[in-house]
């Protein structure tokens, strides 16, 4: 079966994303740097500039991966709850700082939240929508964790509107990644997922219609490198 094929079903994308991320889990903190030419700190740090500002909010930051944006928020004060489907990226986020000097971390599936209603103030995620089975039903459950007036913070790839940029854009994730995943890997399916996953994404303001649709009164993004990322916030 061909990776489109594997991820063209939100059975076989559940299947699919939860075996590549146990792979890559090791490796993930240098490929983010590489793949986003070392600015992924940057923009990281801009989306949790976009935070809420209240005093210690509640924060669930979802495929949390290695903890990044997790931390940062951790940082500023906040009251951070890291979940990632991963069990070995879990285990490397609790792995960067002692117990007690970090978020509170836990293995859990974005689609299906152990959280009551309206739990936190903000949710944040990194590269995490685009790899949900069902982004429909995701956003539901974000929307259902958050306080009334509630933000979501998303930093991802974006999918340009142009045919030609995106043809480009496309073609060069798969060169790279398809290089990338046989160097690490021997398998160059492994990072030609990004680009694939990309192809079945709605693009930024396709989110941006799904969010008003799913929960959230107010929903934008703001464009990052160009056009090629983006970072959604939208208000409940």
């Amino acid at each position: 079966m061909s990776l489109g094929e594997s991820v063209s079903t939100p059975a076989g994308k559940r299947q699919y994303v939860r075996a590549l991320f146990a792979t890559i889990a090791d490796r993930y903190d240098l490929i983010t740097i590489f793949l986003s030419y070392g600015r992924d700190r940057s923009w990281k740090r801009r989306l949790v500039r976009m935070a809420t500002t209240r005093e210690r909010p509640s924060v669930l930051d979802l495929a949390t991966g290695t903890g990044d944006i997790a931390y940062l928020l951790h940082d500023t004060g906040a009251r951070v709850v890291g979940l990632d489907v991963t069990f070995r990226m879990i285990e490397l986020a609790r792995g960067k700082r002692p117990a007690g000097a970090r978020p509170t971390f836990f293995v859990g599936d974005m689609a299906s939240l152990p959280f009551p209603e309206g739990s936190f103030d903000v949710v944040t995620t990194g590269y995490g929508l685009r790899n949900v089975p069902d982004l429909a039903v995701a956003l539901d459950e974000i929307a259902r964790v958050l306080k009334p007036g509630g933000q979501l913070l998303s930093l991802d790839f974006d999918r340009p509107s142009n045919p030609v940029l995106r043809s480009v854009y496309l073609a060069y994730l798969s060169v790279v990644g398809g290089v990338l995943g046989w160097i690490l890997h021997r398998d160059p399916d492994t990072y030609r997922y990004i680009p694939a996953s990309i192809r079945t994404y709605p693009g930024a303001q396709g989110v941006v219609r799904l969010m008003r649709e799913h929960g959230f009164e107010t929903a934008l993004h703001h464009k990052v490198l160009g056009g090629l990322m983006a970072i959604h916030d939208a208000r409940t």
